[in-house]
């Protein structure tokens, strides 16, 4: 039985910290030593002394055999995998690598239209050919979401040779689909479920959150420590269960897309987050689902605002809004939310979700996690305290009441083009990628094929990728997102003035 108190990888570095000796190895600050005073003045010297390399009793984070390991097979046991990786560069590259681990050049693989942009550079990486599907749509409030069963049990007999299936659960907006069904669906083909779900670590952790997708059936799954629990950032897993991966391609595949001079302050800070959790973590998301709640009741008797929820299921009426202002009801293909994540519907106050942003930012010191034309997402963590939740009503108490227009905002249909337009793939992402391209002028690149990733940040849901075709709604669209007051990433000019094409 392993023991959720230790931290062997947390103590190592302690112990080798503190150890007096003549440090001949990178890095180059030398224990802190080098560090540049502001810097210093900044963290203080302490963190250095931890910011060490591979030494001996450390281990190896590609091979390992000594505390790296013992700390992952700890993780395995609290998260209920089989085994489990650490990561040190986000869980981007642990979307590399699981597609890389199940997929080939032409290989084809599922997954969701509103994908991370790291389950596209997963394509261009693997030379897989993507099957995309359309997720549900709530037109209302403008919000993309999880795909359904029906629609992943029809691309599969259309594409019986498929090799993997990939789902987001939870979406950024924090909305679960089916993920039991999915996994049944993908099960009854023989063929693996890659689950993104980068924002749903601390599910494991508490009954009241939505079940984690190891335990609904995943067969890989990668989350994000950092985003929603105790690591620092950069700081991810990724977990597996059962035998339908290779272990050994996980391991082949991390070595490709992670760095080879892992940081031990972003590992350290994965053992002691686990052990966090392992040991206070029904109690932390207790706290956390009590402060959520009360800020998400307070905020949406304010007049002008609404929150986004989930009536209890099962539900007959389909996707919509539950008033003018915004909401979110059941839908036909069971849904769940993750109650710490909450998004404020601002368009009734006749504010864009980005005007709202700003002035909560520089009026009342209030940062959203991201802003949509009509929305504000929040994330309310373990890190959060009542005087935040506090701080939150009063400014949407002040928002409502000092900046409230008559004009509404309605919906631009900015998620629609990820999940009714029909994109076409004209390249595969691989071939587009590396092919010899050019650059024009955005509006003369219509019909054209894209040879970059175009993402709307946040949340980072590409709406162009190498080898789709460029049309006049998707350039609409992004100009559209400039106009509001979002920007775009990805793409070389950020200002999107030109865009490249294939030759």
């Amino acid at each position: 039985m392993l023991n959720q108190n230790q931290t062997p990888l947390l103590d190592a570095l302690k112990t080798n910290a503190a150890r007096l000796h003549a440090p001949f190895y990178t890095p180059g600050h030398k224990l802190g030593e080098g560090i540049s005073q502001p810097l210093a003045n900044l963290l203080g010297k302490a963190v250095f002394r931890a910011d060490l390399t591979e030494l001996a009793d450390l281990d190896n984070l590609f091979t390992p055999q000594g505390v790296i390991q013992e700390a992952q097979q700890l993780a395995a046991a609290a998260f209920g995998a089989s085994q489990t990786w650490f990561l040190v560069n986000g869980s981007t590259c642990g979307i590399e690598a699981a597609i890389l681990a199940t997929c080939g050049t032409g290989d084809k693989i599922i997954l969701p239209r509103n994908v991370h942009s790291s389950a596209i550079a997963g394509l261009i990486l693997s030379g897989a050919i993507p099957i995309f599907l359309n997720p549900e749509y709530d037109s209302v409030l403008d919000i993309a979401h999880s795909i359904t069963p029906n629609a992943l049990e029809s691309a599969l007999q259309q594409h019986p040779d498929a090799k993997a299936v990939l789902t987001v659960y939870p979406t950024y907006y924090g909305v679960c689909g089916d993920l039991s069904a999915i996994a049944n669906i993908t099960h009854q083909h023989n063929i693996p479920l890659l689950v993104d779900e980068a924002h749903g670590a601390h599910f494991a952790f508490h009954p009241e959150l939505p079940t984690p997708a190891l335990a609904a059936g995943a067969d890989l799954t990668v989350q994000s420590i950092h985003k929603v629990l105790g690591a620092m950032t950069q700081a991810s897993m990724l977990h597996i269960q059962g035998d339908r991966i290779d272990c050994d391609r996980i391991s082949k595949a991390l070595q490709l897309v992670q760095s080879t001079s892992p940081s031990y302050l972003l590992l350290a800070s994965l053992d002691a987050a686990r052990q966090q959790m392992a040991l206070h973590g029904k109690m932390l998301m207790s706290r956390t689902l009590q402060l959520a709640n009360e800020a998400r009741t307070k905020i949406s008797q304010i007049p002008g605002l609404s929150v986004l929820q989930i009536l209890s299921p099962p539900y007959q009426g389909g996707l919509g809004g539950s008033s003018s202002l915004g909401g979110l009801v059941g839908s036909p293909s069971f849904m769940t939310l993750d109650e710490t994540r909450l998004t404020v519907t601002v368009s009734g106050l006749g504010l864009t979700g980005f005007e709202a942003e700003e002035i909560l930012d520089e009026k009342f010191a209030v940062t959203a996690e991201f802003a949509s034309l009509q929305h504000l997402t929040f994330i309310i963590s373990l890190g959060n305290t009542p005087a935040d939740i506090e701080q939150l009503v009063q400014s949407f108490t002040t928002l409502a009441n000092e900046y409230h227009r008559t004009n509404l905002i309605t919906s631009s249909n900015e998620q629609n083009l990820l999940t009714t337009q029909a994109y076409t793939l004209h390249l595969s992402p691989r071939e587009a990628f590396f092919a010899v391209s050019e650059t024009l002028p955005l509006a003369q690149t219509s019909d054209r094929i894209c040879a970059e990733i175009v993402c709307p940040y946040p949340p980072g849901i590409p709406v162009l990728m190498p080898g789709e075709i460029i049309t006049k709604p998707v350039i609409n669209y992004l100009q559209q997102i400039q106009v509001m007051g979002g920007f775009i990433s990805g793409c070389t000019d950020t200002n999107l003035k030109t865009l490249k094409v294939v030759k």
